[in-house]
């Protein structure tokens, strides 16, 4: 189980009709959630990598509406920009911001969410230790993802580590902020929803 499922309520999930139509409203918000959170954006010099809200609500979603979902929420915000929809950093949009350099790590966010979301279906997100891991793991593969795609762009210019030096190591402190927020906020979500289930018999 994870938090989505502890939420959502139970009775409007019984018929298979229920279920994909729930499963539909959670997907799109969690792209919508991505899109809101893309709106955070702070270029930084000499880099086409903004520091963003993305990878937070990439991760979260993740973990908030479990493997499947969250990479088919993921998917389905990657689609929402290439058909020219404002969602991705700073309101960009189009199939080429899919294809430049920083669209490797959006491919990426598919996998971390699917990543996340399975760690949290085994109990992960639930104690702030194993749910910063999770946020952790989740991290890596989108820099898995990103770094050798954006090596593609900048290596020409700036040699072998320009891919490091452009992508990785200017959002390390950020993306630590990140995780703590995550493993903060995600057993604090899960101790809100079994108290009000206790309260409620």
């Amino acid at each position: 189980m994870v938090l989505a499922d502890a939420v959502f309520p139970v009775a409007l999930r019984r018929a298979q009709a229920h279920r994909l139509m729930a499963d539909a409203i959670l997907i799109l918000g969690g792209s919508l959630f991505t899109a809101w959170m893309a709106r955070i954006a702070i270029p930084l010099p000499l880099t086409p990598v903004p520091i963003t809200g993305q990878t937070l609500a990439v991760l979260l979603v993740g973990a908030v509406l479990g493997s499947r979902r969250g990479a088919l929420s993921m998917a389905a915000y990657i689609l929402e920009g290439a058909l020219g929809l404002p969602v991705f950093a700073g309101g960009a949009a189009g199939l080429t911001r899919v294809l430049g350099p920083t669209g490797g790590y959006l491919i990426g966010f598919i996998a971390a969410a699917f990543l996340t979301g399975w760690l949290a279906e085994r109990g992960w997100d639930r104690r702030p230790l194993t749910a910063a891991l999770a946020m952790l793991a989740g991290n890596i593969v989108i820099y898995l993802f990103g770094l050798p795609w954006l090596a593609r762009f900048v290596e020409g210019f700036l040699g072998p580590k320009g891919a490091l030096t452009l992508g990785l190591l200017p959002f390390i402190p950020g993306d630590l902020l990140k995780l703590a927020l995550a493993a903060l906020l995600l057993p604090s979500a899960w101790r809100v929803v079994w108290g009000v289930r206790k309260a409620w018999g």
